[in-house]
């Protein structure tokens, strides 16, 4: 089942990507009294996730710092594989990046993505949400092969301010 608004987000172990650096942490610990927000792509280094979902972010980063607002990108990869991909990306420091290698938080959100025929395996749809202390507030979930309510400036329309 989805994750609806007005739910907590399930407390579960990623590794993170902040700054360059790896750590180990839990969803609880990274989203306890802030505001978030979450997006999230179906793959690394893949083209409209590269091409226009994390370069968004990036772009549009200090306008949701400047509204007191934290924004992690999600990603069913290895830390590794995230570690060099916000390299590529010039990811600034502070904007996260989980990796969930497993889809364990990916599929407690009920928001994963079977491309087995693409050769890719279970990823996560691409989707954004906006979160304050844990606790869902928004959710945008991308119809397949789309990319509109998932983006940087839709979120920030969403959340105003």
């Amino acid at each position: 089942m989805t994750i609806q608004t007005g739910q907590p987000l399930p407390d579960l172990p990623l590794a993170v990507i902040d700054s360059g650096e790896k750590q180990n942490t839990t969803t609880g610990a990274l989203f306890a009294g802030r505001k978030v927000v979450l997006f999230a792509v179906p793959g690394a280094f893949t083209p409209t996730c590269s091409e226009r979902h994390l370069p968004g972010y990036v772009a549009m980063y200090d306008a949701f710092r400047e509204r007191g607002i934290e924004v992690y990108c999600l990603s069913v990869n290895d830390a590794f594989v995230m570690q060099a991909w916000a390299q590529a990306q010039f990811v600034p420091p502070g904007l996260k990046m989980l990796a969930d290698g497993n889809a364990d938080f990916t599929r407690a959100l009920g928001l994963e993505l079977d491309g087995s025929a693409y050769g890719l395996g279970l990823r996560a749809r691409r989707f954004a949400l906006y979160a304050e202390d844990g606790v869902v507030k928004s959710l945008a979930i991308e119809a397949p092969g789309e990319f509109r309510v998932s983006s940087a400036e839709a979120m920030l329309a969403v959340i105003g301010g």
